[in-house]
């Protein structure tokens, strides 16, 4: 089993986050890399991947320029067929400072890579969270893991503890969880 760890930007929160959820897994399984530094069309090599970023910047993906790490990849990645490929969504937010648009960049996530054909896996529950709006909640759950690194970094790595958890039993390596 294969597993592609794709986060963006570099440094700072997300990266640490990537980081902390690569660890949860088993290291022969998982790869991690930046957007910077894969093609989508490498993406196809991968059973699963974990794709994660954070909400500051979003706003700016669409209508960017190649200078930005995720609208180069988005170009490409519309030009690549990931038919069937699961993937698993995570998202950084400010639930106090972005109360209106709490994770949202997880929303645009989902919606390129299942334009390539993926299929979003992975939900995560609301409650924990003080917010307004978010384009990453359906059926009344987060598309993905949220942390909120700003307002609650107590509680990151027990979510990302429970999320990997839940993601491996269900979706990775659901032959194991079945046999317990």
């Amino acid at each position: 089993m294969k597993i592609g760890l794709l986060y963006w930007p570099k440094g700072g929160n997300v990266e640490r986050v990537a980081n902390r959820i690569y660890k949860e897994f088993e290291t022969d399984n998982i790869e991690m890399f930046d957007t910077a530094s894969i093609k989508p069309a490498d993406l196809k090599k991968y059973d699963f991947l974990i794709v994660g970023g954070s909400t500051v910047g979003s706003e700016t993906w669409e209508d960017a320029d190649d200078s930005n790490a995720w609208y180069s990849f988005f170009k490409d990645l519309n030009k690549t067929d990931l038919s069937g490929l699961t993937v698993l969504l995570f998202g950084l937010g400010d639930q106090i400072l972005y109360p209106d648009q709490f994770v949202d960049e997880m929303a645009t996530l989902r919606e390129e890579f299942e334009r390539s054909g993926a299929v979003i896996k992975g939900n995560w529950p609301i409650e924990g969270y003080e917010f307004n709006e978010s384009r990453s909640i359906e059926n009344g759950e987060f598309i993905g893991l949220v942390l909120d690194e700003d307002q609650q970094p107590e509680l990151t790595d027990s979510r990302i503890h429970q999320w990997a958890t839940v993601v491996k039993n269900r979706y990775i390596f659901p032959e194991e969880h079945e046999k317990v």
